[in-house]
Protein backbone atom coordinates (compact mmCIF):
# COMPACT_ATOMS: atom_id res chain seq x y z
CA UNK A 1 0.00 0.00 0.00
CA UNK A 2 1.63 3.56 -0.77
CA UNK A 3 1.79 6.17 1.95
CA UNK A 4 1.11 9.25 0.79
CA UNK A 5 2.52 12.45 3.31
CA UNK A 6 2.64 9.32 6.47
CA UNK A 7 0.08 8.09 8.16
CA UNK A 8 -3.73 9.05 8.45
CA UNK A 9 -3.94 7.76 11.75
CA UNK A 10 -5.30 8.85 14.83
CA UNK A 11 -7.91 11.56 15.42
CA UNK A 12 -9.36 14.04 12.93
CA UNK A 13 -7.09 17.10 12.56
CA UNK A 14 -8.73 20.19 13.83
CA UNK A 15 -6.82 21.96 11.00
CA UNK A 16 -6.05 19.81 7.96
CA UNK A 17 -3.51 21.40 5.72
CA UNK A 18 -2.38 18.44 4.35
CA UNK A 19 -5.25 18.00 1.89
CA UNK A 20 -5.67 20.27 -1.06
CA UNK A 21 -9.60 19.85 -1.69
CA UNK A 22 -11.55 22.58 -1.06
CA UNK A 23 -11.81 23.51 2.09
CA UNK A 24 -15.22 25.59 1.34
CA UNK A 25 -17.56 22.09 1.03
CA UNK A 26 -19.68 20.97 -1.59
CA UNK A 27 -22.20 22.90 -3.64
CA UNK A 28 -25.73 22.57 -1.82
CA UNK A 29 -27.36 21.11 -4.83
CA UNK A 30 -24.82 18.82 -5.77
CA UNK A 31 -24.78 17.79 -2.07
CA UNK A 32 -27.94 16.85 -1.83
CA UNK A 33 -27.92 15.25 -5.07
CA UNK A 34 -24.69 12.92 -3.55
CA UNK A 35 -27.06 12.40 -0.64
CA UNK A 36 -30.03 10.99 -2.31
CA UNK A 37 -28.23 8.94 -4.27
CA UNK A 38 -30.03 5.37 -4.91
CA UNK A 39 -28.24 2.85 -3.25
CA UNK A 40 -30.97 0.34 -3.63
CA UNK A 41 -29.52 -1.70 -6.94
CA UNK A 42 -26.97 -1.11 -9.37
CA UNK A 43 -25.82 1.30 -11.76
CA UNK A 44 -26.24 0.83 -15.37
CA UNK A 45 -22.86 -0.99 -15.86
CA UNK A 46 -22.27 0.77 -19.07
CA UNK A 47 -22.79 4.16 -17.25
CA UNK A 48 -24.79 4.73 -20.53
CA UNK A 49 -26.65 8.33 -19.71
CA UNK A 50 -24.19 9.62 -17.46
CA UNK A 51 -21.50 9.41 -20.48
CA UNK A 52 -23.33 11.41 -22.38
CA UNK A 53 -24.25 13.57 -20.30
CA UNK A 54 -20.60 13.93 -19.17
CA UNK A 55 -19.85 14.10 -22.78
CA UNK A 56 -22.36 16.57 -23.54
CA UNK A 57 -20.91 18.68 -21.24
CA UNK A 58 -17.10 18.29 -21.94
CA UNK A 59 -17.56 18.70 -25.78
CA UNK A 60 -16.15 15.16 -26.66
CA UNK A 61 -18.05 12.00 -28.15
CA UNK A 62 -20.04 10.12 -25.10
CA UNK A 63 -17.24 6.87 -26.01
CA UNK A 64 -14.46 8.61 -25.40
CA UNK A 65 -15.69 8.88 -21.56
CA UNK A 66 -14.25 6.54 -19.34
CA UNK A 67 -15.84 6.67 -15.60
CA UNK A 68 -13.34 5.71 -13.15
CA UNK A 69 -13.56 5.03 -9.57
CA UNK A 70 -10.96 8.02 -8.76
CA UNK A 71 -7.78 9.13 -10.26
CA UNK A 72 -5.91 6.48 -8.31
CA UNK A 73 -7.81 4.12 -9.89
CA UNK A 74 -7.49 5.37 -13.44
CA UNK A 75 -3.59 5.84 -13.12
CA UNK A 76 -3.46 1.96 -12.42
CA UNK A 77 -5.84 1.18 -15.36
CA UNK A 78 -4.43 3.34 -17.95
CA UNK A 79 -0.71 2.28 -16.73
CA UNK A 80 -1.95 -1.41 -17.36
CA UNK A 81 -3.86 -1.05 -20.69
CA UNK A 82 -0.32 0.85 -21.77
CA UNK A 83 1.32 -2.35 -20.70
CA UNK A 84 -0.91 -4.30 -22.40
CA UNK A 85 -0.51 -2.49 -25.76
CA UNK A 86 3.06 -2.85 -25.88
CA UNK A 87 4.58 0.28 -24.02
CA UNK A 88 7.20 -0.12 -21.84
CA UNK A 89 8.28 3.39 -20.57
CA UNK A 90 6.81 5.66 -18.68
CA UNK A 91 7.69 9.37 -18.02
CA UNK A 92 6.48 10.92 -14.64
CA UNK A 93 7.11 14.48 -13.45
CA UNK A 94 9.27 14.68 -10.32
CA UNK A 95 8.34 16.08 -8.10
CA UNK A 96 5.26 14.39 -8.70
CA UNK A 97 2.01 12.00 -7.14
CA UNK A 98 3.69 8.82 -7.04
CA UNK A 99 0.75 6.81 -7.69
CA UNK A 100 2.41 7.28 -11.51
CA UNK A 101 5.30 5.88 -10.51
CA UNK A 102 3.66 2.98 -8.64
CA UNK A 103 1.43 1.78 -10.97
CA UNK A 104 4.39 1.73 -13.75
CA UNK A 105 6.82 -0.34 -11.82
CA UNK A 106 3.99 -2.28 -10.37
CA UNK A 107 3.89 -3.55 -13.97
CA UNK A 108 7.78 -3.36 -14.12
CA UNK A 109 7.77 -1.08 -16.53
CA UNK A 110 10.90 1.31 -16.66
CA UNK A 111 10.32 4.69 -15.11
CA UNK A 112 11.87 7.76 -16.15
CA UNK A 113 11.34 11.10 -13.75
CA UNK A 114 11.85 14.59 -15.56
CA UNK A 115 12.50 17.83 -13.36
CA UNK A 116 11.37 20.05 -16.20
CA UNK A 117 9.74 20.04 -19.71
CA UNK A 118 12.76 20.43 -21.65
CA UNK A 119 14.46 17.19 -20.01
CA UNK A 120 11.40 15.10 -20.88
CA UNK A 121 11.71 16.43 -24.65
CA UNK A 122 15.11 15.77 -24.81
CA UNK A 123 14.23 11.91 -23.95
CA UNK A 124 11.69 10.91 -25.59
CA UNK A 125 13.15 8.62 -28.26
CA UNK A 126 11.50 6.94 -30.80
CA UNK A 127 10.07 4.00 -28.84
CA UNK A 128 6.13 4.94 -27.52
CA UNK A 129 6.14 5.99 -24.11
CA UNK A 130 3.28 6.67 -21.80
CA UNK A 131 3.71 10.22 -20.60
CA UNK A 132 2.22 11.94 -17.36
CA UNK A 133 1.43 15.68 -17.10
CA UNK A 134 -0.07 17.29 -14.21
CA UNK A 135 -1.68 20.30 -14.70
CA UNK A 136 -1.30 22.59 -12.68
CA UNK A 137 1.58 19.97 -10.81
CA UNK A 138 0.74 18.42 -7.40
CA UNK A 139 2.60 19.68 -5.24
CA UNK A 140 4.29 22.54 -6.66
CA UNK A 141 1.03 24.07 -8.03
CA UNK A 142 3.19 24.76 -10.61
CA UNK A 143 1.54 25.53 -14.59
CA UNK A 144 3.07 24.86 -17.92
CA UNK A 145 3.97 27.38 -20.48
CA UNK A 146 2.90 27.93 -23.82
CA UNK A 147 6.27 27.72 -25.20
CA UNK A 148 6.41 24.61 -23.47
CA UNK A 149 3.06 22.70 -24.72
CA UNK A 150 4.81 24.00 -27.70
CA UNK A 151 7.60 21.90 -26.98
CA UNK A 152 6.38 18.95 -25.67
CA UNK A 153 3.71 18.57 -28.36
CA UNK A 154 6.67 18.40 -31.30
CA UNK A 155 8.02 15.86 -29.06
CA UNK A 156 4.86 13.51 -28.31
CA UNK A 157 4.36 13.65 -32.20
CA UNK A 158 8.12 12.50 -33.08
CA UNK A 159 7.82 9.66 -30.92
CA UNK A 160 4.01 8.50 -30.73
CA UNK A 161 4.17 8.32 -27.39
CA UNK A 162 0.57 8.77 -25.61
CA UNK A 163 -0.02 11.78 -23.18
CA UNK A 164 -1.68 11.85 -20.39
CA UNK A 165 -2.80 15.11 -18.55
CA UNK A 166 -3.77 15.13 -15.13
CA UNK A 167 -6.38 17.75 -14.64
CA UNK A 168 -7.30 17.11 -10.84
CA UNK A 169 -6.21 20.60 -9.91
CA UNK A 170 -7.61 22.67 -12.48
CA UNK A 171 -11.16 23.78 -10.82
CA UNK A 172 -8.19 24.93 -8.24
CA UNK A 173 -6.51 27.00 -10.62
CA UNK A 174 -6.35 30.79 -8.48
CA UNK A 175 -4.30 32.51 -10.79
CA UNK A 176 -3.51 32.59 -15.29
CA UNK A 177 -5.04 29.81 -17.20
CA UNK A 178 -3.60 26.78 -18.79
CA UNK A 179 -1.80 27.35 -22.00
CA UNK A 180 -2.97 23.75 -23.15
CA UNK A 181 -3.29 23.76 -26.94
CA UNK A 182 -6.89 22.63 -28.33
CA UNK A 183 -5.52 20.25 -30.68
CA UNK A 184 -3.54 18.29 -28.12
CA UNK A 185 -7.02 18.14 -26.12
CA UNK A 186 -8.06 16.09 -28.93
CA UNK A 187 -4.83 14.27 -29.40
CA UNK A 188 -4.07 13.44 -25.33
CA UNK A 189 -5.69 11.21 -22.89
CA UNK A 190 -7.09 13.62 -19.72
CA UNK A 191 -8.30 13.04 -16.40
CA UNK A 192 -10.98 14.52 -14.61
CA UNK A 193 -10.92 14.43 -10.93
CA UNK A 194 -13.36 16.76 -9.71
CA UNK A 195 -14.09 15.58 -6.02
CA UNK A 196 -11.23 17.62 -4.91
CA UNK A 197 -12.66 21.07 -5.96
CA UNK A 198 -16.07 19.82 -4.29
CA UNK A 199 -14.61 18.95 -1.54
CA UNK A 200 -15.92 15.61 -1.25
CA UNK A 201 -12.84 13.35 -1.59
CA UNK A 202 -14.14 10.50 -0.04
CA UNK A 203 -16.70 9.82 -2.44
CA UNK A 204 -14.39 8.19 -5.12
CA UNK A 205 -15.21 9.48 -9.14
CA UNK A 206 -13.40 10.59 -12.41
CA UNK A 207 -13.40 10.65 -14.93
CA UNK A 208 -11.02 9.87 -18.54
CA UNK A 209 -11.28 11.61 -21.61
CA UNK A 210 -9.97 9.35 -24.83
CA UNK A 211 -8.37 10.58 -27.39
CA UNK A 212 -9.75 11.08 -30.46
CA UNK A 213 -8.27 8.28 -32.46
CA UNK A 214 -8.89 4.38 -30.95
CA UNK A 215 -5.88 2.71 -30.73
CA UNK A 216 -4.89 0.03 -28.79
CA UNK A 217 -3.84 1.96 -25.82
CA UNK A 218 -8.12 2.97 -25.64
CA UNK A 219 -9.12 -0.74 -26.78
CA UNK A 220 -7.18 -2.01 -23.50
CA UNK A 221 -8.91 1.23 -21.16
CA UNK A 222 -12.28 0.11 -22.12
CA UNK A 223 -11.45 -4.03 -21.67
CA UNK A 224 -9.42 -3.65 -18.04
CA UNK A 225 -11.86 -1.71 -16.35
CA UNK A 226 -13.81 -2.99 -13.30
CA UNK A 227 -17.38 -4.24 -13.13
CA UNK A 228 -19.23 -1.19 -11.73
CA UNK A 229 -16.52 1.07 -10.95
CA UNK A 230 -18.45 3.92 -9.80
CA UNK A 231 -20.71 3.88 -7.06
CA UNK A 232 -24.26 5.74 -7.17
CA UNK A 233 -22.94 8.30 -4.85
CA UNK A 234 -20.26 8.80 -7.75
CA UNK A 235 -22.81 8.87 -10.29
CA UNK A 236 -24.75 11.79 -8.90
CA UNK A 237 -21.25 13.67 -8.47
CA UNK A 238 -20.00 13.43 -12.22
CA UNK A 239 -23.78 14.27 -13.21
CA UNK A 240 -23.92 17.50 -10.59
CA UNK A 241 -20.09 18.14 -11.28
CA UNK A 242 -20.40 20.52 -14.06
CA UNK A 243 -24.39 21.65 -13.14
CA UNK A 244 -24.88 26.24 -13.89
CA UNK A 245 -25.30 25.74 -9.85
CA UNK A 246 -21.81 24.51 -9.24
CA UNK A 247 -20.11 26.57 -11.76
CA UNK A 248 -21.47 29.70 -9.95
CA UNK A 249 -20.77 28.08 -6.33
CA UNK A 250 -16.92 27.38 -7.57
CA UNK A 251 -16.30 30.89 -8.82
CA UNK A 252 -16.92 32.24 -5.26
CA UNK A 253 -14.97 29.23 -4.04
CA UNK A 254 -11.86 30.49 -5.98
CA UNK A 255 -13.18 34.47 -4.91
CA UNK A 256 -12.84 33.12 -0.94
CA UNK A 257 -9.80 30.82 -1.80
CA UNK A 258 -7.85 34.04 -3.17
CA UNK A 259 -7.90 36.46 -0.18
CA UNK A 260 -7.10 33.37 2.24
CA UNK A 261 -3.77 32.01 0.16
CA UNK A 262 -2.58 35.44 0.52
CA UNK A 263 -2.67 35.94 4.05
CA UNK A 264 -1.56 32.31 4.49
CA UNK A 265 1.59 33.26 2.29
CA UNK A 266 1.89 36.12 4.25
CA UNK A 267 1.59 34.77 7.38
CA UNK A 268 4.60 31.87 6.78
CA UNK A 269 6.57 34.30 4.84
CA UNK A 270 6.84 36.62 8.50
CA UNK A 271 7.85 33.26 10.02
CA UNK A 272 10.58 33.08 7.75
CA UNK A 273 9.21 30.28 5.80
CA UNK A 274 10.61 29.42 2.27
CA UNK A 275 7.67 28.40 -0.32
CA UNK A 276 7.20 28.10 -4.01
CA UNK A 277 5.29 30.41 -6.20
CA UNK A 278 1.62 28.70 -7.10
CA UNK A 279 -1.30 29.07 -9.33
CA UNK A 280 -3.45 26.49 -6.90
CA UNK A 281 -4.66 26.75 -3.62
CA UNK A 282 -1.56 24.79 -2.54
CA UNK A 283 2.03 24.66 -3.02
CA UNK A 284 5.24 24.11 -1.06
CA UNK A 285 6.84 25.25 1.55
CA UNK A 286 10.09 25.08 3.92
CA UNK A 287 10.29 25.65 7.20
CA UNK A 288 13.44 28.19 8.62
CA UNK A 289 17.00 26.41 8.84
CA UNK A 290 17.24 24.77 11.89
CA UNK A 291 13.63 23.50 12.00
CA UNK A 292 13.16 19.81 11.44
CA UNK A 293 10.27 18.89 9.63
CA UNK A 294 10.81 15.18 11.28
CA UNK A 295 10.09 16.88 14.60
CA UNK A 296 7.84 19.72 13.71
CA UNK A 297 4.99 17.64 11.98
CA UNK A 298 4.55 14.93 14.89
CA UNK A 299 4.61 18.00 17.16
CA UNK A 300 1.81 19.86 14.82
CA UNK A 301 -0.43 16.58 14.92
CA UNK A 302 -0.42 16.81 18.60
CA UNK A 303 -1.65 20.37 18.54
CA UNK A 304 -4.43 19.25 15.86
CA UNK A 305 -2.55 20.70 12.37
CA UNK A 306 -1.65 18.41 9.90
CA UNK A 307 0.66 19.59 7.04
CA UNK A 308 1.41 17.21 4.23
CA UNK A 309 5.44 15.59 4.32
CA UNK A 310 6.67 16.19 0.93
CA UNK A 311 9.32 13.36 1.42
CA UNK A 312 6.65 11.05 -0.54
CA UNK A 313 7.46 13.40 -3.41
CA UNK A 314 11.09 13.29 -2.97
CA UNK A 315 11.20 16.60 -1.24
CA UNK A 316 12.82 15.61 1.95
CA UNK A 317 12.44 18.72 4.27
CA UNK A 318 9.52 20.12 2.81
CA UNK A 319 5.77 20.18 3.10
CA UNK A 320 3.06 21.07 0.80
CA UNK A 321 0.11 22.88 2.45
CA UNK A 322 -3.15 24.09 1.00
CA UNK A 323 -4.76 27.27 1.78
CA UNK A 324 -7.49 26.80 4.85
CA UNK A 325 -10.08 29.19 6.47
CA UNK A 326 -8.58 32.38 8.90
CA UNK A 327 -9.24 29.63 11.75
CA UNK A 328 -7.05 27.61 10.98
CA UNK A 329 -4.49 29.90 10.17
CA UNK A 330 -4.59 31.74 13.12
CA UNK A 331 -3.77 28.02 15.06
CA UNK A 332 -0.82 27.36 12.70
CA UNK A 333 0.44 30.49 13.48
CA UNK A 334 0.61 30.14 17.18
CA UNK A 335 1.99 26.85 17.02
CA UNK A 336 4.61 27.70 14.65
CA UNK A 337 5.39 31.00 16.70
CA UNK A 338 6.04 28.01 20.13
CA UNK A 339 7.61 25.50 18.66
CA UNK A 340 10.03 27.65 16.15
CA UNK A 341 10.62 30.06 19.38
Amino acid sequence: MNIHGGSDAGPTPAHDFSSNASPLGPPPALLRAVLAADRRRYPDPAYTDLREHLGADLGVAADRVLPCSGGAEAIRRLSLAAFLSGIREVWVPQPGFGDYAAAAQALGLETRRYRSVAELCSGLRQARSLVWVCEPCNPSGSSLTAAEWQDLTLAIERSSSALVVDLAYESLRLEGQSHLPAHLQDQAWRLHCPNKVLGLTGVRAACLLAPSRSDALYLHAQAVAPSWVLSSEGCELLRAWRSPESADYLRQVQTTLRGWRDTQRQLLAELGWQQTSSCSNFWLARPPVGVQTSELLPALRQRGIKLRDASSFGLAGWVRLSTQNTESQAALKRALEELQA
